[in-house]
């Protein structure tokens, strides 16, 4: 399928402390990699210098097309409806045709089930229907590549569901996404790779069922015993 993104020997400091050691993590076409890890490992920090939102003191960060971000806060604006908020990007900063971007926002809201609420604020959605929300809203900028950071870390339980559906029906059609999660069961689920990262540099990868059931490290089986997922 051919590489679309390429960090090399990418390391990240805030003053003293070094977030991002020598990071090396290709991606191909059409591929999902999960990143996991404990708090603070560095991996939102990663995400967030694929996007150009930090700066890298060292290394190469380099891909194709656009990069699409889907952050934990969802990020709307409250004054506009829900489809102004889809469709204020595309018109303003790549001045695509109004009617045009419209039809593809309100196709893209009734495949996530939110059609009924474009003309709502989006105080008057859930989390999760916000969360969805941000999703298509970067969906319409067409990224080559999706950044999902821990995307369900401020919903409740019972809205955790409905976001992941959205992105496994997405991985299914062969978006290349990075994703950074904590919700083991569904790295399990939509993952062609998985990147555990500690202290900064990645400790280990491989495929889901690699990582989960046969960990080569002693760090990565301390970091998957904190969890009690099931199989």
């Amino acid at each position: 399928m051919g590489e679309i993104l390429t960090l090399k020997n990418v390391s990240k400091s805030f003053d003293d402390l070094v977030v991002l050691d020598n990071v090396d993590l290709s991606v191909n076409k059409g591929e999902v990699v999960v990143i996991i890890g404990p708090s603070g490992c560095g991996k939102s920090t990663l995400l967030r210098c694929i996007n150009g939102l930090e700066d890298i003191q060292d290394g190469t960060i380099s891909y194709e097309g656009d990069v699409g971000m889907v952050f934990q806060s969802y990020d709307l604006f409250p004054h506009k409806t829900i489809l102004q908020n889809l469709t204020l990007a595309p018109v303003k900063v790549k001045k695509r045709n109004k009617a045009e971007v419209n039809k593809e926002a309100l196709e893209l809201l009734e495949r996530v089930g939110l059609l009924s609420k474009k003309d709502n604020y989006p105080r008057q959605l859930s989390g999760g229907q916000k969360q969805r929300v941000a999703i298509v809203r970067a969906l319409i900028m067409h990224p080559e590549v999706l950044l999902l950071d821990e995307i369900t870390a401020a919903l409740d339980p019972e809205m955790v569901r409905e976001v992941l559906d959205v992105v496994l029906s997405l991985a299914k059609e062969g978006r290349t996404m990075i994703i950074v999660t904590h919700e083991m069961q569904f790295a399990k689920a939509v993952a062609d790779r998985v990147v555990f990262i500690d202290g900064g540099s990645i400790v280990e990868e491989g495929t889901a069922k690699d990582i989960f059931e046969n960990p080569r490290t002693d760090r990565l089986k301390r970091f998957l015993q904190t969890f009690s997922y099931e199989e």
